[in-house]
């Protein structure tokens, strides 16, 4: 059988969309032989996408094995939430005046993509992670690695999610104040933004899946960053969220409300 010329790149999207999607559902085994047949691909730059779904932790390495598709557990993906959480606001504040024009063109580019494909999940999710991803240039590249795995893995648990109608636009209006405060070069209103964009999208994807999710990983993440998220002794949580902003610099915010936490300005 002829093997095309495919790039690393394009087998690793196409195997990490196959995953997403369910075609290679949890806990397959992916024999390299059979995976290279069916995509018609060498096995050499399989093998090296196949490492960077690992890296995801997409896919698993077993000893006489070989590879096996994760299992797709909702505490993975609120752990990368909160992995983001820690992560991407304080860098997004302390980097935004080294954001360029050329960034924020790019960012308004894939909201505009957002706001036309919001009845299309597949194609509004890639533009919703091309917005995000457009900064993690700007990273240190360990930072920005690590980032781009927890986009990875979550990725895979967000279709379904973003299936439900409201949420596209709840999250492009986010998104949308995000690009202004960064445009507007005001880091800390840019952190608080993407801080709530980050909770709002971890609380609904867990308790859409599991009404009686019990958090932990992001709850913990939030406190160390000085945001109190209301919530029970045990992790449970009722919708919408009282979400408040205690550390210190904190900037005012005007009253914000999706399905998932709410925010009240002070009186």
């Amino acid at each position: 059988m002829a093997r095309s010329g495919r790039t690393v790149e394009e087998i690793y999207t196409e195997l990490r969309d196959r995953i997403v999607d369910g075609t290679y559902a949890p806990g397959i085994r992916l024999s390299q032989q059979a995976v290279a047949d069916e995509l018609s691909v060498s096995r050499t730059p399989l093998r090296e996408a196949l490492h960077r779904l690992e890296a995801d932790g997409l896919v698993i390495a077993e000893a006489n094995r070989g590879m096996t598709v994760s299992p797709a557990h909702h505490d993975q993906a609120e752990q990368s939430y909160a992995a983001r959480l820690l992560m991407e606001p304080p860098l997004v504040a302390a980097l935004v005046k080294e954001i360029t024009d050329q960034d924020i063109k790019a960012m308004g580019e894939a909201l505009e993509e957002m706001d036309r494909l919001a009845g299309r999940t597949r194609d509004f999710q890639k533009a919703h992670l091309q917005f995000h991803a457009t900064l993690l240039h700007r990273y240190p590249p360990l930072l920005a690695e690590i980032t781009n795995q927890q986009y990875s893995r979550i990725f895979r648990h967000q279709r379904l999610y973003m299936s439900r109608p409201a949420v596209p636009e709840h999250f492009t209006q986010v998104d949308r104040q995000f690009l202004e405060a960064v445009r507007a070069h005001e880091g800390e209103l840019a952190r608080q933004l993407l801080e709530l964009h980050l909770i709002d999208a971890a609380l609904g994807m867990a308790l859409d899946i599991d009404p009686d999710y019990r958090f932990d990983a992001l709850l913990t993440a939030a406190k160390g960053l000085g945001v109190h998220l209301q919530h029970a002794p045990d992790g449970s949580v009722t919708r919408p969220v009282r979400l408040e902003w205690v550390r210190p610099g904190a900037v005012a915010m005007p009253q914000a409300r999706t399905a998932n936490v709410e925010h009240r300005p002070a009186d």
